[in-house]
């Protein structure tokens, strides 16, 4: 039986356009405040939510997720807020969790994957999860019937992007460039490059993030890629916002835009 997530590639792809997915992390601005962006998110026209498991010491955010984190991290979330998050927006989107994998270790490897599904999670990205160190994790998501999704870099050489991609399920997560997330004014020559590598190795979906902001970008990635990953930019009008009604209407608006970019027609 296949996940939300794998059924909602099935749909976009047959509508001859790239899956737009949206990422906040959980507690940010606020628990109820997480939860309100991500439903905007999906009204405007989001097809799939990412949620960040905030985390002290992140090595792949950028300045602008690492300050959302920090702030949620402060208004005290942990497992319970993150699974609450899940539990709500599932409801209207595809959703994943993308979480370093501390937290899951300190969870109890199967207890978080219980509890992932319970609260009707499609998937999980792990950034610094190797697949050298993943014999567990895959052993336990298969058993759960959980997506394992994990990230690959321009850097990564042919030999190990068809190991990762072997393990991988839902979708590969390309980055676009080498570094940290954030928006760029541009998207680095490398994220085609490293699709089309892809594409050698795996028949499965492959989403870009790191650096996409606007509706000219989203377009550009809907070109040759499945998916478009956006956070920075969602994260930054409600960083930016007066009110969080401003910040909620900003959202959605950005949502349709990035939305109309991702058809390819």
């Amino acid at each position: 039986m296949s996940t939300p997530l794998e059924q909602l590639f099935e749909k976009t792809r047959a509508q001859n356009r790239a899956a737009l997915i949206g990422y906040l992390p959980a507690g940010f601005p606020s628990q109820q405040g997480c939860i309100d962006a991500l439903k905007a998110m999906v009204e405007g026209g989001v097809d799939a939510i990412e949620i960040g498991y905030p985390y002290s010491d992140p090595v792949m955010d950028g300045p602008v997720i690492q300050a959302a984190a920090d702030t949620s991290l402060r208004n005290g979330t942990g497992a319970a807020e993150v699974m609450a998050t899940l539990a709500e927006i599932s409801k209207f989107a595809p959703s994943v969790v993308m979480t370093y994998w501390n937290p899951i270790e300190k969870y109890g490897v199967d207890n978080f994957l219980t509890d992932l599904k319970s609260n009707g999670g499609s998937g999980v990205i792990t950034p610094d999860l190797t697949i050298e160190e993943s014999e567990e994790w895959i052993a336990a998501s298969t058993r759960h019937e959980t997506n394992r999704i994990y990230v690959v870099a321009p850097s990564t050489s042919d030999l190990r992007l068809n190991r990762v991609t072997e393990a991988t399920s839902g979708f590969v997560y390309a980055a676009s460039l080498m570094g940290v997330t954030g928006t760029r004014t541009s998207i680095s020559s490398g994220a085609r490059t490293l699709v089309e590598r892809l594409r050698g190795v795996t028949k499965l979906p492959i989403a870009v993030g790191l650096g996409v902001s606007t509706p000219e970008q989203a377009h550009e990635v809907a070109k040759y890629a499945d998916g478009v990953i956006v956070g920075s930019a969602f994260i930054r009008l409600l960083q930016e916002s007066s009110t969080p009604e401003e910040g909620l209407r900003k959202v959605r608006e950005l949502a349709a835009d990035l939305s109309k970019g991702c058809v390819r027609a």
